[in-house]
């Protein structure tokens, strides 16, 4: 099978893969049909995260067929079109008997970081029962590809993790996917302000138009400052850092205000400064997360009531056999307008 490889910090490559195969009674091999590629994946390439080794199937999001099931799988059927989840979860562990499926000990985030994943012909799904999601029949597909990655790690890393509640003044600091996925699924919320900060007047005109109610281009600097003054001097009441760089965990942490709470949605691949001289009496919550993918259920639901429409962020479209202009299209996605590529696999 053909497979998008790993090769090292900025290096990919499309090779000949042999097809997976059952190995465990719990794993599923699924047919892959629509992919796409995340900013961890581009943190990867830039060498942020040391645990993804070079020889590495990248991807941990799509949707597919299932071709093949172990003799433990109950839930599922070869036939059936399933979405895969970015988190592996055996449902029995300590870490996953507390909703914390990132911290499984034997799943977590492994797809396309410790095994192989889903920007191939084929992919195998450890846990399969407790991975993978039923895809609904009723809406275009190409929607739910966002709901492996994107959505629950907007909502929960972001959006529950910051504390948004009813009539809040919420910062978003980066609005690329990730970052307009916790705008859509804040306004669960009802927060009476979100102030979406970002380098791509593109992206900032986008996230205006999914519900910001203003925007900071933060390419000049400054940025602290433009919010401190929309708010009155006060800050505001949630700030999510949605991009994983020093300069965006900056903002969030100096504009946030008393009582606040700063979520940290993006991935870090450096160290970043904290600055308790100033926050050590400010009475600020600082949470981290990795995406648990808990809240897909009710994703899930909302997609299908049309509450929220995910496939508002895709922009670009290609065959497997382009991957790699893919890749170079949403890795420079300001000078090409790219939020999430599509890539039929």
């Amino acid at each position: 099978m053909k497979a998008l490889v790993y090769r090292g910090p900025g290096s990919i490559s499309v090779e000949e893969r042999p097809r997976p195969q059952v190995e465990q009674p719990n794993d599923a091999v699924v047919k892959m049909v629509k992919t796409t590629i995340c900013g961890t994946d581009l943190h990867i390439l830039k060498g942020d995260v040391p645990t993804c080794t070079p020889g590495r199937i990248l991807g941990h999001e799509g949707i597919g067929v299932i071709e093949e099931i172990g003799n433990g799988v109950s839930q599922f059927k070869k036939g059936d079109q399933v979405i895969v989840s970015c988190i592996t979860s055996c449902g029995k562990c300590d870490y996953c008997k507390k909703g914390m499926y990132s911290h499984c000990t034997s799943g977590g985030w492994i797809l396309g970081h410790t095994i192989d994943g889903t920007q191939a012909e084929y992919v195998r799904i450890p846990h399969a029962d407790t991975s993978l999601y039923h895809l609904p029949s009723e809406q275009d597909p190409e929607s739910y590809v966002m709901l492996s990655d994107i959505f629950p790690t907007g909502f929960e890393c972001g959006v529950i993790n910051a504390n948004v509640k009813p009539g809040d003044t919420l910062a978003i600091v980066g609005a690329g996917p990730v970052g307009l996925a916790a705008l859509l699924t804040a306004q669960f919320y009802s927060p009476a302000r979100i102030i979406s900060v970002d380098l791509d007047d593109n992206r900032l005109a986008t996230a205006r138009k999914l519900g910001a109610t203003e925007t900071v281009n933060a390419t000049s600097g400054g940025a602290v400052e433009r919010i401190m003054a929309l708010t009155g001097g006060r800050g505001v009441d949630c700030a999510i850092e949605a991009v994983g760089v020093p300069s965006s965990f900056a903002i969030a942490s100096e504009i946030i205000t008393a009582g606040g709470t700063v979520a940290v949605l993006g991935v870090h691949g450096v160290k970043v400064d904290l600055h308790l001289e100033k926050l050590w009496c400010h009475n600020i919550t600082l949470r981290t997360r990795l995406v648990d993918t808990v809240t897909t259920p009710m994703l899930l639901k909302t997609v299908g009531a049309r509450k929220i429409e995910p496939g508002r962020l895709i922009t670009h479209h290609f065959k497997f056999g382009e991957i790699l202009d893919a890749y170079q299209t949403f890795g420079s996605a300001a000078q090409n307008q790219a939020l999430k590529v599509i890539i039929d696999a």
